[in-house]
């Protein structure tokens, strides 16, 4: 269902290029998307997409890490961080700082999307440089949270095997229609709402209505 990410999806790749050419201005040259493992724990993240490519490895190390983990986001200010790699700790360093450091990258701007159940979707914007004015750091927030709807978009299109029916019947049961009223709605019978959801929880390996719609929502498609 959720297949390894595809680092040169035109679709996906596009998007990216895009938003990296407009952070230019704010010596921004790369960035990751960082979502969670539907079928795995809280902790447990994946590369959903990085940009350009060739910091595929470096993003790995970042996804595995625990930095801005589960427990980050019991934190007082889970929603945004903005550090300097360089400034870290030599002895105690995690391995993705030592990767984007080795790629001549400085500082980091982390913007996330929240999920039910304590997941997340998370943004990346890695500078070479040295950010020093808060309002740098606020602009990049900006722009990710302006330009998250296309990738959340494009994201979903690229991970999920669930049809344009199954996800109406998703959403639907997400906003509490029973599957009598959201045969009404799709006009159509119960049955086949219920085919539809059934088929739905088969692709998403879960074995109640409830657990479906949770991780649509993980993977981005509701």
């Amino acid at each position: 269902m959720d297949t390894p990410v595809n680092f040169y999806s035109s679709a996906l790749d596009a998007v990216l290029s895009d938003w990296v050419t407009a952070l230019r201005e704010f010596a921004v040259h790369a960035v990751v998307v960082l979502g969670p493992d539907p079928f795995g724990g809280a902790d447990e993240r994946k590369v959903i997409a990085v940009h350009p490519p060739m910091l595929a490895e470096a993003a790995r190390g970042l996804a595995q890490s625990r930095d801005f983990g589960a427990s980050w986001r019991d934190s007082d200010a889970p929603l945004v961080a903005w550090q300097h790699i360089a400034k870290s700790d030599a002895l105690h360093a995690s391995r993705w700082r030592t990767l984007w450091l080795a790629h001549g990258y400085q500082t980091v701007v982390r913007v996330e999307f929240s999920l039910p159940a304590g997941r997340a979707f998370e943004c990346f914007m890695f500078s070479p440089r040295e950010l020093h004015d808060r309002a740098e750091a606020t602009s990049l927030v900006w722009s990710a949270m302006n330009v998250w709807p296309v990738i959340k978009r494009t994201v979903a299109n690229a991970r999920c095997t669930l049809s344009p029916r199954e996800i109406e019947c998703l959403v639907l049961a997400f906003e509490g229609l029973t599957a009598r009223q959201s045969a009404q709605r799709m006009g159509c019978t119960d049955r086949t709402v219920a085919w539809h959801l059934g088929n739905a929880m088969a692709k998403l390996k879960v074995d109640t209505k409830a657990a479906a719609i949770q991780r649509a929502c993980w993977i981005g498609a509701i």
